[in-house]
């Protein structure tokens, strides 16, 4: 039995288990030809079993900000609007939840990273946009993305409460547990993430080590699950290193995608683990939050 039919199976079995379905794909310059593939996509996850199917970031277009291009403003769409709409659909007619990130135009001069969340009729269950905003080589977002204004929010959806942050969010234990404050039972991440080709070969297995690690950290702190879908192939001067992964609240890797190929993930998890987690390790029992206020500072100088 292959492991998406388990997920299937088991499912069936104990109504706590959600299957969680990544899609870890390529882009071209086509938009209309990336939704084509997202709607299949999508198909093919739900058929598979999939309760919950989390597109990458930007999912509809090639990753935009390896420049700083004004033209590219044009890639960007109102909400609702084509990219939304054809989101909203998809989860009505396969009857599954269906989350990723967009290029948003809110307004003249105005845009943001912004991930949805679509309920299985197809309603509106989730807005954010994203908060941290990178500036690094080939990952210019800060010329293209205002912060996001909405706060860490979550999605109450059929099968579970979730809580998404994009890309750059994942490195940030803040987003994380916030979102597990707000009740999140499943952290998902967007992502497109990869590497600069000419660093590869020396920075490329700790980068990626590196990212796996932070987000599983999160699930072990939180007790919770994460799953984060990356894309791949290589665009311009970065290879997206795919590895899309789920992981349970003991921070055990459940299944990790290839790093070059298209795949589908779909794997089973059974939501009452939470409990059994958070029993154990009762992290958020024992926080002190009454000593924390200094979180909200920006650095503590010496006094």
């Amino acid at each position: 039995m292959e492991f998406s039919q388990l997920g299937e199976s088991l499912a069936v079995a104990n109504p706590s288990v959600v299957n969680i379905g990544l899609v870890q794909m390529s882009c071209t310059a086509s938009q209309s030809e990336n939704l084509d593939k997202v709607d299949e996509r999508i198909a093919q996850a739900a058929a598979r079993g999939a309760n919950i199917v989390c597109l990458q970031e930007l999912f509809n277009a090639p990753y935009p900000c390896q420049t700083e291009d004004h033209s590219r403003f044009a890639w960007a769409e109102p909400i609702p609007g084509p990219t939304s709409q054809r989101m909203s659909a998809a989860a009505k007619k396969h009857g599954v939840v269906v989350t990723g990130s967009i290029f948003e135009r809110r307004t003249h001069g105005l845009y943001h990273n912004t991930n949805l969340v679509y309920d299985v009729d197809g309603s509106l269950a989730g807005m954010y946009r994203k908060m941290h905003i990178p500036d690094d080589p080939l990952y210019y977002e800060k010329f293209y993305f205002t912060p996001g204004d909405l706060g860490f929010t979550i999605a109450k959806t059929k099968f579970a409460k979730i809580g998404v942050g994009v890309c750059w969010d994942q490195w940030y234990p803040e987003t994380a547990r916030l979102l597990a404050l707000r009740g999140a039972e499943i952290l998902f991440y967007p992502t497109a993430i990869g590497w600069i080709l000419e660093e590869k070969e020396t920075y490329g297995k700790s980068q990626h080590n590196a990212w796996e690690t932070m987000m599983r950290s999160h699930a072990i702190a939180n007790g919770l699950f994460v799953g984060a879908a990356n894309r791949v192939g290589i665009e311009g001067n970065i290879q997206f290193w795919g590895a899309s992964f789920v992981s349970d609240p003991y921070g055990n890797l459940l299944h990790r995608a290839v790093h070059v190929e298209e795949e589908i993930v779909v794997v089973p998890c059974d939501l009452k683990l939470i409990d059994t987690a958070r029993t154990h390790w009762p992290f958020l029992r024992d926080r002190r939050i009454d000593a924390y206020a200094p979180l909200t500072k920006r650095f503590i100088d010496d006094e």
